[in-house]
């Protein structure tokens, strides 16, 4: 996840919202199979009708991509997509979005939380009007859903740990991580720490809890670099918002040394925008993994037209390269493939960030 913030006004609110919810199902069809398989429900109104799609910022160039591909992907799935709505980095407004979508009569909602605990009180207004929801990129905790679309963030975590046990024997390496209310945090921050921990004990790891936020991880990053000038390696949990700040706070200290040259500081970001891609050829960063922003629009698209149609699945792989698995909570989750992106493959062209601007 990319450039989520959440205040402490938005948490206040944000805890009002849900306090008022009543609790979603968290009951989830699983029958048929990784194909889709008809249903005997009438979710959705049938298969047809406007499908709502929530983002949750334009601030990003992660999701302002992910925009990009929403009416193209809906169009070639067969969606009659509404315009997206913005929820602009707010928990509880991303609430209220849901309610208003549902009000406006929508038989389908695409949306990306912003908080795993607080979209539960949005799923459940969605659930008491009988429209199906697929989260996308974020698994909420609790909460009915048709499908999570997301890629496997324990795996982001442990791919960026080894990258950088590998390249970096011993000494002090940072985690720039995301806001710990959403799972994606969660799951890249404690992957990371415990590989670290299990594999590279000559690595010592320090923590920026950035919550998203490109200016919380510039200044927290300055103050580290000033009390710790011998760090060798930093792990940017989403290069969307920590990859500019994190440059620019490295390039002021006289720190930015390109990839080969003496002093270079071992950099893995995750994204896969085009800017990463950049800054890769630039030697400035030596490794992304890219979260697949066209996979998210496209396959957020085909499970929310397959839940109006009243169709389910089942854990096991896909005919897409991917793997659906059951989550603790009982939702399913699609895992959508994200490679691994250095010098060597920066240029491959299948890569989602080549084929944007």
């Amino acid at each position: 996840m990319h450039g989520r913030t959440v205040g402490k006004r938005n948490r206040m609110r944000m805890v009002a919202a849900v306090a008022v919810a009543a609790s979603a199902s968290l009951a989830l069809a699983a029958c048929g199979s990784t194909k889709d398989t008809a249903g005997s429900g009438s979710a959705g109104g049938g298969g047809t009708g406007k499908v709502g799609v929530i983002l949750p910022l334009l601030t990003s160039p992660f999701w302002q991509s992910y925009n990009d591909y929403v009416p193209k992907m809906a169009k070639s799935q067969g969606v009659d997509a509404l315009k997206t709505v913005n929820s602009n980095s707010d928990p509880s407004q991303q609430i209220t979005d849901i309610n208003n979508q549902l009000n406006q009569g929508v038989k389908g909602l695409v949306v990306a939380p912003l908080d795993s605990a607080a979209i539960e009180a949005g799923l459940a207004q969605a659930d008491r009007k009988g429209v199906p929801v697929v989260a996308v990129d974020v698994a909420p905790d609790k909460g009915k859903v048709a499908m999570v679309v997301r890629a496997d963030n324990v795996a982001y975590g442990t791919k960026a740990c080894d990258y950088l046990g590998q390249h970096v024997t011993s000494g002090k390496v940072v985690q720039i991580m995301g806001d710990l209310a959403s799972v994606n945090g969660r799951d890249r921050s404690q992957a990371f720490r415990s590989c670290v921990k299990t594999k590279y004990p000559k690595l010592k790891v320090l923590e920026i809890p950035a919550k998203w936020e490109s200016d919380t991880a510039a200044s927290q990053l300055g103050t580290l670099l000033n009390a710790n000038p011998d760090i060798k390696g930093i792990y940017m949990q989403a290069g969307g918002v920590y990859l500019a700040p994190t440059l620019q706070t490295l390039k002021a200290k006289g720190l930015l040394k390109t990839a080969g040259t003496a002093g270079h500081i071992t950099i893995v970001s995750n994204d896969g925008i085009p800017q990463e891609f950049d800054a890769l050829r630039k030697g400035e960063i030596d490794a992304t993994v890219s979260q697949p922003a066209d996979a998210y629009a496209k396959y957020g698209m085909y499970y929310i037209k397959a839940a109006m149609e009243g169709k389910t699945f089942k854990p096991g792989p896909t005919d897409h390269d991917s793997t659906i698995v059951r989550l603790p909570n009982g939702i399913l989750e699609d895992q959508l493939p994200a490679p691994l992106v250095t010098k060597d493959n920066v240029d491959d062209p299948k890569l989602w960030g080549n084929t944007v601007k």
